[in-house]
């Protein structure tokens, strides 16, 4: 699978994106992510790719004709003739991503990533060239990059060999629907540590943390019905 990423700011997404299981995967060519710098694009002798929003008011608006030939360049994936493609525009106004966006996106060849920054981006854009809006949040951020990764490396992991263990992929959060994961424990078994109680008190309580005594006990079956018992508290 092929993500393609249009940005103003490159290297925020390339620093991320050769990291950890993301870095790994590509390496191993599970999955292709490419990031486009949208000013080579501009045919502002300048270089801009942004003006005056028509009206007035405050900021400046990202104009159509980079953003446009971007996506007509990036539109295709090397080696493989007919492609399924969906071009996301994030957004603040767009639709909250989820889990089931991720499974449905994962069944793409390609991805094509537009990410805003100043006032915003020229409603044709939304209307005319983008697939769909999408947001990660109800908020506002600076720049549509962080989007863009998260849902990039929300996508990639449901790729089969990103993550290895399919098991592993199976027994996370929001695998299943509503529901999720259940708390994890590692060694040691048991970890003491000091709380300290009010300013300059000196007051100080020793706090013993344990693992579960039903994780140490073997029986797979009661370790799997605490498991399904703590993955519906957390749901709740």
């Amino acid at each position: 699978m092929q993500f393609d990423i249009i940005t103003l700011f490159p290297n925020i997404i390339d620093s991320y994106m050769q990291e950890s299981i993301i870095g790994r995967a590509q390496k191993a060519k599970k999955i292709k992510i490419k990031v486009h710098d949208l000013r080579t694009f501009s045919k502002d002798k300048h270089r801009r790719v942004d003006d005056t929003p028509y009206g007035g008011g405050a900021g400046m608006v990202m104009t159509v004709q980079p953003i446009d030939d971007a996506v007509k360049k990036v539109t295709r994936v090397k080696g493989v003739k007919k492609i399924k493609t969906r071009i996301i525009l994030t957004s603040a106004s767009g639709k909250t991503f989820t889990q089931e966006d991720a499974k449905r996106l994962s069944k793409y060849d390609q991805l094509i990533f537009i990410c805003g920054r100043y006032e915003g981006i020229d409603a044709r854009v939304e209307t005319e060239i983008a697939d769909e809006s999408l947001s990660i949040g109800n908020y506002v951020l600076t720049g549509g990059e962080l989007p863009a990764m998260a849902m990039t490396d929300s996508v990639a992991r449901l790729i089969p060999g990103v993550l290895g263990a399919k098991a592993s992929l199976d027994e996370e959060s929001h695998t299943t629907p509503g529901q999720l994961e259940y708390p994890q424990y590692t060694k040691p078994e048991v970890y003491g540590y000091k709380v300290v109680r009010g300013q300059g008190s000196g007051v100080r309580k020793k706090k013993i943390l344990k693992v579960p005594a039903v994780l140490l006990s073997g029986n797979h079956a009661e370790i799997q019905k605490w498991r399904q018992e703590e993955s519906k508290k957390r749901s709740r």
